[in-house]
């Protein structure tokens, strides 16, 4: 049986450029597209000839593991009543499919996988030859910092797919690409690609705003359908202020100043991300001069790395359960620090999520932002937002828990910590992790 790759499927005249692109030679693509426009479909049909073109792992993920079972592999496509898998994969094109890990082996040797960048430090010693980041403007964008050296090395390629959801890692890494030679940028609206007409995205709008509100419904129409950075995220708890803050030039060059300390905040993650923010104040004035978030590290690679830095430190504020005793030792992380050398600590008090978000929203008007080493950060408090009740149609009382949590979290406790800067005698001398008010 003879089968053509892409099989029973044509692409629309807006997709042709990306597969001539890849033709060409291009191995990194950003395809900020309107919600429908075929994202995906266009990455399943690559990923499908890609597999019989060379021999390899290849990867579609989505954000969670959860979202990418529903939205990829059990997903039906309306038009035609079959799986979308079905009809981009040809079951005779297949060695094996395993519904329950959702890969399936070629009859060449190549696999294809839907996985969740969500876990994506678990995918230790994997080589995948290609990757697909759909949703990427919701996904953790440290999966691509640490997939990049594997596709650099065995010369795969990435596609990086999504609405845009505001000025996040996926809108800088679109105007990024647009500036490479190395890259492929393509941004579609829904006014200019013919899937709607003018009518059915009237009728979009009236829908949406029938069940999100008015303002909301436009916003998300806005966003989802002609890729507006400037539309807010629906339930977002600090986008508004940081907008604010990027108008007013506040999110900026802010260097160290050697004369100043320096204060850290901590979300101390188990068995996840760690995040510290790093702090000077002048006056009412907080310079937020850097960030670091990790994971799959102990707690000794993060006291090397503020060492390593040139800061001197005044405080070290971490979180209430910092005095909460681990099973397996029965020693306190708090104790932990201060054996690997880290002085200056104070535990804050458990206080309520609710007063600590207010907490950050009185702070950040009141901040500087280096723009270049809490760029990350950033990302993760501008999409910090309210967990949505799909069944309920509302928003519910406690922020949504994924990739932007560790650095909110750890900024939620720098706002409850932080305090007042005091009269300094003058002529002191400072000396690093030697230093108290």
């Amino acid at each position: 049986m003879e089968i053509t790759i892409p099989h029973n499927w044509t692409p629309r005249d807006y997709q042709i450029p990306v597969f001539q692109a890849f033709d060409k030679g291009i191995k990194r693509f950003v395809l900020r597209w309107h919600r429908r426009a075929g994202k995906d479909d266009v990455c399943l049909h690559i990923g499908a000839r890609e597999a019989f073109r060379r021999v390899g792992n290849y990867w579609h993920m989505l954000p969670a593991y959860t979202q990418a079972r529903k939205a990829i592999w059990d997903a039906v496509n309306p038009h035609t009543g079959k799986k979308r898998i079905d009809e981009a994969f040809p079951k005779e094109l297949r060695k094996r499919t395993n519904n329950q890990e959702m890969i399936i082996e070629f009859v060449n040797g190549s696999t294809w996988q839907v996985l969740g960048s969500d876990n994506y430090d678990n995918l230790v010693g994997a080589s995948p030859a290609g990757i697909i980041f759909s949703e990427y403007a919701l996904a953790n964008p440290a999966a691509w910092d640490y997939f990049r050296p594997m596709l650099a090395e065995n010369h795969g390629f990435a596609f990086f797919i999504s609405t845009v959801r505001g000025y996040n890692h996926f809108y800088q890494l679109g105007e990024y690409a647009k500036t490479s030679k190395e890259w492929f940028f393509q941004e579609v609206s829904a006014d200019t690609s013919g899937v709607f007409t003018t009518e059915t995205l009237q009728r979009e709008l009236e829908e949406i705003q029938a069940k999100r509100g008015e303002d909301e419904g436009l916003s998300i129409f806005r966003q989802e359908y002609f890729n507006d950075p400037n539309a807010a995220i629906p339930g977002a708890y600090y986008a508004k202020i940081i907008a604010k803050l990027k108008d007013a030039g506040q999110i900026t060059s802010v260097p160290y100043e050697p004369n100043l300390p320096v204060t850290t905040a901590w979300d101390l993650g188990i068995g996840d991300s760690t995040a510290i923010w790093f702090a000077q104040q002048v006056g009412k004035e907080v310079r937020i001069i850097d960030h670091l978030e990790n994971s799959g590290v102990g707690l000794d690679w993060y006291v090397k790395q503020l060492s390593n830095k040139p800061y001197v430190y005044h405080e070290h504020l971490l979180p209430h359960d910092a005095n909460v005793s681990e099973l397996g030792t029965g020693k306190r992380r708090i104790d932990t620090l201060r054996d690997l050398g880290l002085n200056k600590t104070r535990v804050l008090p458990a206080l309520s999520v609710d007063d600590g978000i207010n907490a950050v929203r009185l702070l950040l008007p009141r901040c500087w932002f280096d723009k270049t080493k809490t760029e990350k950060g950033l990302n993760c408090l501008i999409n910090y937002q309210r967990e949505y009740d799909e069944k309920l149609q509302t928003f519910k009382d406690r922020p949504l828990h994924d990739w932007s949590s560790h650095s909110s979290d750890g900024f939620r406790y720098l706002a409850i910590g932080l305090k007042p800067v005091r009269e300094r005698p003058q002529g002191l001398q400072f000396a690093n992790n030697d230093f108290s008010l």
